[in-house]
Parts: C-alpha cells; structure tokens; sequence
C-alpha cells in the first residue's frame, strides 16, 4: 500500500493496522457484554451496554449525563487504545523497549481520537507516557500528502508490518462484518445468540426505526425476543435513546452510539471532495469501497489468541490492559481548566 510508503518516508519504523486491535476489541465487548447480560437481574444498569468507541459519545456522555449513564458503557477499550496498550505494553516488552522509547501514532477519520488518546486513562504514570503519542487524522495525511507532492503512480507499494496487522498470507488487508463503525452490534449479536442461547444467527436483517440511522434487531425464542440490539447514530438518535433510558422506556441489552450521522466511515476528519458532488454520495463511494474488502471473524484471529495467552495472564491484566474507566463531569467546572 502507498500510502504505507507515505508514512515510513515520514520517520515511522512500523506499520501495524488496526484491524488487528478492532478484533481484540470485539472480543472483549463480546465477552463483557455475556457477563452483563447474565447478571441484569440483580443488576439495574447491566443492560444496555452502550457501545464506547466512539469519544464524541462518550464526551457527551460525562459532560451531560454524568453518573445516570456513565454505568451502561461498555468499558472495553476502543481499537486506538487496544492498539496503544498493544504497542506500549506488550510490543515493547517483546522487542526489549520501554514504552516511553516509542513514539506510536495512530491515523484516524476523527478529532475526537485526539481528546481519547489524551485520557488520564491511557496515561503511564511510571515511564510518563501516554499509549497514544498523537493523532493525525485522514484529513491531515491529505494534507502532507499535497504539501509533499506525492506521485503515487510511480511509488513502489510497500507491505504492513504482520506482528500486529490483519492480513492474509499474500498481504492483503483483512477487515470485519458490521459496517464502518466497528461492527460491534454485529458480532457482539451474534457472538451472544450462540453463547447464550445456543442459536447460530449467520445473516442480521436490522429494522430501520426513525431514520437510516436508528435500527435495531431481536433474536426471539418460542415467540419471546430475549436479545435486542440497536445502532443510534448522530446526536439527534443519540438523545432519543438517553430519554428512553430515563423515562425507564429502554428495552435494548446493546446498543452501538456513535456521534457522526451515518458512522465512523462519515468521521469529522475524514477526507471531503472539493467538487460539487454531494458527500452523501462520497459516502456511498466510502462505504461500497469499505465493503469490497474481505473479512474475517475476530475469533479466527490465531495470532491475537496467541497475544493474549501470553499476554493476559489473570483477571487483573485483563481489567488494566483492555478496559477504560470513565468520570462524571460536574457542570460548574470550567470548561478550559479541564484535563483531558
């Protein structure tokens, strides 16, 4: 891929996908989501598990929301913070390195991945590193792109880097079921019909509710649905399902939020055409072309699973490693003085 070139040419040694930290991360949603979903009959706010990949939401979700919602987000890691704990922790340790001895950026289609990598959270207080030194979003790799006149038709195309990539044998970049937006509501369905009831769900078929943004499905047993599962993106979705929540009007066990109308592949960040043509369009174009990509189960990740039996030891390593904590906000507090 050129685009690889682009970046090694710019001082990067490594170039991981991450594909590979999205597989983790769908692992562990799945495997929270079957402890959540077991206990929400003594535990009022177990279910829905609100999907918190996306920083926007969760922004949103400690400034205006506080303590009422914060419990129903998920705490797995996003695919950028897997990646930094990926690289800093365990990649480091393999290759002799302290984390503060490498510099990992991540590209990304959104701002908001800048506020996330710069968490209190993902902040290594004994070496004084953050996991995600800094983000450039795919707006500002066009931009070096143009400043450094690139000519991409007469550039040799150069291959990821295995140990943390999602690839096939011959080098071709591997992606996942579900949609630009992480494929959570996909797998993490699926994942669950089978592990709880048992049921082997190959096709979702997702009703469209208010808009193309607000779907959901169920997964139904002798005429009962005993999984519900949502997608709500944009604000204007977003806030529908907060009052349901409040008005005790909820009936979802998951939901996946993401800020941006029409998801991730729509990132604040992301590349815009200059001409006249509609970005919905552009994001059809996205979308069709996100799709011709093959895929992959996360489970079927073999080099993942062998990351993680020798990675993830005990239950403690788990909790540190792959989740996130997340604060209330109080609203009186200045805005400028906050620590992000």
């Amino acid at each position: 891929m050129v685009v690889i070139v682009l970046l090694l040419v710019a001082g990067c040694h490594f170039v991981f996908d991450t594909t590979f930290s999205r597989d983790l991360s769908l692992l562990e949603c799945a495997r929270e989501f079957v402890q959540r979903y077991k206990r929400k009959e003594s535990h009022s706010k177990a279910v829905p598990m609100i999907i918190s990949s996306c920083p926007g939401w969760v922004c949103y979700a400690e400034k205006t929301h506080g303590n009422f919602i914060l419990p129903y987000l998920s705490t797995t890691r996003s695919p950028q913070q897997m990646m930094g704990s990926l690289v800093k922790n365990y990649w480091a340790e393999k290759h002799g390195k302290r984390p503060d001895q490498i510099y990992h950026v991540t590209v990304m289609p959104c701002y908001d991945k800048k506020l996330e990598a710069s968490r209190e959270d993902f902040y290594n207080d004994v070496y004084q590193t953050r996991e995600v030194d800094l983000v450039v979003s795919t707006l500002e790799i066009e931009q070096m792109i143009e400043k450094e006149n690139v000519d991409f038709e007469h550039m040799e195309p150069s291959p990821l880097d295995r140990e943390l990539s999602s690839v096939t044998e011959d080098g071709k970049v591997l992606s996942h079921r579900g949609g630009g937006s992480g494929g959570y509501l996909d797998y993490v369905f699926r994942h669950a019909a089978k592990e709880l009831f048992g049921e082997e769900v190959t096709q979702l078929n997702l009703k469209t509710l208010r808009n193309q943004d607000f779907k959901e499905i169920s997964l139904e047993k002798d005429g009962k649905a005993v999984l519900t599962f949502a997608i709500a993106y944009g604000f204007r979705n977003i806030q529908n399902l907060v009052q349901k929540l409040k008005r005790g009007k909820c009936n979802y066990d998951l939901v996946e939020v993401m800020a941006c109308p029409s998801g991730c592949l729509n990132g604040g960040a992301q590349i815009r055409r200059e001409t006249a043509i509609p970005d919905k369009s552009l994001l059809q174009d996205v979308t069709e072309k996100y799709d011709e990509v093959p895929t992959r189960e996360p489970n079927e990740n073999a080099s993942l699973h062998s990351i993680l039996h020798e990675w993830i030891t005990t239950e403690e390593a788990r909790k540190q490693l792959l989740h996130t904590k997340f604060h209330a906000i109080e609203k009186n507090v200045n805005a400028l003085a906050l620590k992000w």
